[in-house]
């Protein structure tokens, strides 16, 4: 009798030890998921604000979390030296993708309610409209229904100049096919225009256009890392 019992507690120990990894695994999965995310910093897009490296957490709560968050997992996709910015590149494809069900992907479109709606001047995260699987970090400039255009690098929004500090102390080139001399781009009702403040270098609305606010990940709020960056996002 005595044996068997002693038998029995290495297997209880371990059972109990699975389980702990397993909810806390689980709670890392919701608050990453509904509450907060950390992300970090691959270019120079958004200089001076935010540097190459730099780690943030991206607030999910105040615009309301997607009831499903998208997800897409490539395994096995092979590393090549491209910028992926030329309109006649294929990207190769992985081993394997792991994707939602189709019947799910309605959910991804759809929010919990939340505290604000995004404003002029936040800095989001958000998927990117050209390739799903990844997600950009820009300066919201443009609400829906609103007429944007950029002039002697100053940026007009229903034919008045922004005079947010975080908008006007940035000279906006006059580049892309949404962003031209001028231009006054319409933005549709339910998208959004962002912007990078490093203008001169980056990617954004100006190329490819605008982004739905069901495609909003989150608001990025604090620089935890490094430890000399540490910081409120302005």
């Amino acid at each position: 009798m005595s044996n068997n019992q002693n038998n029995n507690k290495p297997k209880s120990a371990l059972r109990e030890w699975v389980e702990s990894i397993l909810i806390a695994l689980v709670l890392a999965a919701l608050i990453r998921s509904y509450f907060v995310q950390p992300f970090k910093i691959p270019s120079g897009s958004m200089r001076m604000t935010l540097i190459e490296g730099d780690h943030l957490f991206v607030d999910k709560w105040t615009y309301g979390p997607q009831v499903l968050p998208p997800m897409f997992w490539d395994i096995g996709t092979p590393i090549v030296g491209h910028s992926g910015l030329d309109d006649n590149y294929v990207p190769p494809r992985p081993l394997l993708s792991i994707r939602w069900p189709k019947s799910w992907l309605p959910l991804t479109k759809m929010r919990l309610p939340g505290l604000r709606h995004p404003q002029r001047g936040d800095i989001i995260v958000f998927v990117y409209p050209v390739d799903p699987t990844k997600d950009f970090i820009k300066r919201l400039i443009a609400l829906g229904g609103e007429t944007v255009e950029i002039k002697e690098g100053a940026v007009y929004i229903d034919g008045k100049e922004i005079t947010d500090p975080r908008i006007k102390n940035v000279y906006y080139y006059n580049r892309g096919d949404y962003g031209g001399e001028g231009q006054q781009i319409h933005v549709p009702p339910g998208y959004v225009f962002v912007m990078g403040d490093n203008s001169g270098s980056s990617y954004d609305s100006r190329y490819w256009g605008f982004v739905p606010e069901t495609d909003i990940i989150g608001r990025a709020d604090f620089i935890f890392w490094p430890l000399d960056r540490i910081r409120i996002i302005q």
